[in-house]
């Protein structure tokens, strides 16, 4: 409307100056004659050929009472000016032309950009898929390299364990506690457990899970949990608090989840110092679109927090800041979460702590 009513302006106003010029001033009037074309050639540019020769004809009809009326008596000048009104119409229809041409050229290259996003966006999801994938495979042959690894455990070292543990047990007897001696064979039978239960973190991490589903009432479950390690948390200076929540029953396994909750509030207390706090919550999170419905739990901590370095390993097998730990704790509760249908992930911050965040479908 704006562009229209600039047109309509300039036009009116042009005409009027002819109108009002007196004849005896030919050089004005070859300037306003001139100015018609600057509102044909906008309007051929704005509007395309339609524009132009609608321009191009008000112009014209605007114009030719002028010389008519007012050049009448100079034939040769009324020649020029009709020659004049022929080549606005020409102008108008030719720039409106190229302009439509120009316009078709710049949608079809907007059509050809559009498709060039789409596809490059194809591509990027097919490139997240492929590096998906091959994440799985490296994680696939991860485990069946540990599946081997823990065959030749199971028969290289649990049996020679049990003898051992065995022996020393019997050679206690002959010994009473505070000899030296006795001391010697209680760390023996320590470390022969340590041992026997790396060997079953290989184990557990190797074989297939098997999930036994039932309904799991996931706050009482924590709750549980909290009040095993709550013991444990009072003794390092470290505040443990599960806020309460209504949450929808969960299809699990009440025992492997457990484990989950177990490993993780585990290991949030022994990464927090003196004085801090571990909290658990948990949410239920309603169905989207790709998503069914879900419980969101979160384990967050108040201790020193990972390095990105660190943070993007700490799922696969062998990796640990813990002195004596296997690496092999957050592998498998990894595991177990996918067996369940869920997904776990970290967020850390160096100095402020560390959270972890299960999802599980209801």
């Amino acid at each position: 409307m704006v562009r229209i009513t600039v047109l309509a302006l300039s036009i009116i106003g042009i005409s009027l100056s002819h109108y009002f010029t007196p004849l005896r001033l030919p050089m004005l009037h070859d300037i306003l004659q001139r100015l018609y074309y600057l509102p044909i050639i906008l309007a051929a540019f704005w509007f395309g050929l339609r524009g132009g020769l609608v321009s191009s004809i008000v112009v014209s009809i605007l114009y030719a009472p002028h010389i008519i009326f007012q050049w009448g008596g100079h034939p040769s000048m009324e020649l020029e000016k009709y020659l004049e009104i022929v080549l606005y119409n020409v102008v108008g229809g030719v720039t409106g032309l190229l302009s439509e041409r120009e316009e078709s050229r710049r949608e079809e290259l907007r059509r050809t950009a559009r498709g060039l996003e789409d596809s490059f966006r194809k591509l990027q999801s097919q490139a997240d898929l492929i590096i998906r994938i091959e994440e799985q495979l490296r994680g696939a042959e991860r485990l069946s390299a540990l599946g081997e690894l823990s065959a030749i455990l199971a028969h290289e070292i649990r049996n020679p364990l049990g003898s051992i543990r065995g022996t020393a047990e019997i050679l206690k007897d002959d010994y009473r506690p505070g000899e030296p001696k006795y001391e010697f064979l209680e760390i023996l039978l320590k470390e022969t457990d340590r041992l026997n239960r790396v060997v079953e973190d290989f184990l557990g991490l190797a074989r297939p899970i098997e999930v036994e589903r039932d309904n799991c009432d996931v706050q009482a479950e924590l709750a549980e949990v909290i009040a095993l390690l709550n013991g444990e948390a009072q003794a390092r200076g470290v505040r443990l608090d599960l806020v309460p929540a209504m949450l929808p029953p969960v299809r699990g396994d009440r025992e492997k989840l457990r484990q989950v909750f177990l490993n993780l509030i585990l290991n949030g207390i022994q990464a927090t110092g003196r004085g801090g706090r571990l909290t658990v919550t948990a949410i239920p999170v309603p169905a989207e679109d790709a998503s069914p419905a879900a419980v969101e739990l979160a384990f967050a901590d108040t201790g020193v927090g990972m390095e990105p370095e660190l943070m993007e390993r700490i799922f696969e097998p062998f990796v640990t800041t813990k002195a004596e730990g296997t690496g092999l704790g957050l592998a498998i509760t990894q595991k177990i979460v996918e067996s369940h249908g869920g997904k776990i992930v970290v967020e850390s911050t160096r100095g402020k702590g560390t959270t972890f965040r299960v999802r599980l479908p209801v």
